[in-house]
């Protein structure tokens, strides 16, 4: 049976890859810091033989040579998922994506493990002239957070082409479903929760995003990981985009509130925060021609999350 070791496995991303490639049949192992994810994630593993789950953290060489021991594969989804984090503490991104990264690629080559696959962002491109935008668009991010991947992206390219690496790197729209405890839908939830008549909207809500559900993005890995070359990039995303204000009406809808007041809070061009892009979505066609097709649109992703965030 194929050992694989997922990063970040008790994070959300991470947690759903994790219960696919059980369901697959390999033997996983987890390693996780718990800064952002949570065990509660793993919880239905408890004395499961097929899951390990280590606590330890990338940023110590020791901990990542420990999980890296007898795997086969590394599927890379440990990083700080929070955008906003760039403007007041980058060192946070720097750390816990590029050094992470770098001690990762550095205990898989002492090791001998030659497969990687990685989470990396659709922020590593910016604010693109045009929208969808291809994988073959320059990277040119507006926050930390996108230059942190774009740069773990580079660092995994040159260990593919030096020492032999397959990696397959996929670059994640705005990702939603159960277990998410970050981003805009969330957040939306969580102030309407707290305040039903009332939702802060940071930005113009005229920002324009596309949203995928968490099972399309799984589906969308998998498929990416068998059929991928030596060093592959691939955008990850629903095939359609919809503004922040039309996100707020799905949530509005779906929590069953009515007459809610929103209070726009717009920075410098109507974003949300210094780093924020204002358009930004994916052509995902490189990767329907492996014959990949999202289930959900964007709409459809939204209102599932609110229902599962609901009922959490």
């Amino acid at each position: 049976m194929k050992r694989v070791l997922v990063t970040g496995g008790a994070g959300f991303i991470g947690s759903h890859i994790v219960d696919r490639l059980v369901d697959e049949g390999l033997e996983v192992r987890v390693l996780d810091n718990l800064s952002s994810g949570s065990l509660d994630n793993l919880a239905h593993y408890e004395g499961d033989c097929r899951v390990e789950v280590i606590v330890g953290d990338l940023k110590k060489m020791e901990d990542v040579v420990k999980a890296i021991e007898g795997v086969e594969v590394v599927f890379h989804f440990a990083a700080n998922p929070e955008v906003r984090v760039s403007t007041t503490n980058p060192e946070v991104h720097f750390n816990e994506n590029v050094v992470a990264t770098f001690n990762l690629l550095e205990a898989m080559r002492r090791k001998g493990v030659r497969e990687i696959v990685f989470a990396s962002s659709s922020s590593v491109y910016g604010e693109p002239d045009k929208i969808p935008v291809g994988e073959e668009a320059p990277m040119r991010p507006f926050s930390v957070y996108g230059a942190s991947k774009a740069a773990c992206e580079s660092l995994i390219h040159a260990y593919s082409k030096l020492y032999g690496i397959k990696a397959v790197v996929l670059r994640y729209a705005n990702v939603v479903g159960p277990r998410l405890k970050h981003g805009v839908v969330y957040d939306f939830v969580v102030k309407l929760g707290k305040s039903p008549s009332e939702l802060e909207v940071l930005g113009d809500g005229k920002q324009v995003r596309s949203y995928i559900y968490v099972d399309d993005a799984v589906e969308a890995t998998l498929i990416a990981w068998r059929e991928g070359g030596d060093f592959e990039v691939y955008n990850v995303a629903s095939e359609d985009w919809m503004t922040v204000d039309d996100v707020a009406d799905e949530v509005i809808k779906a929590m069953g509130l009515g007459d809610v007041k929103r209070v726009y809070r717009p920075t410098l061009h109507g974003v949300g925060w210094p780093g924020d892009v204002k358009r930004v979505a994916l052509s995902i066609d490189k990767l329907k021609a492996l014959g990949f097709k999202p289930r959900y649109t964007s709409r459809e992703a939204v209102r599932l999350t609110v229902r599962a965030l609901l009922n959490q």
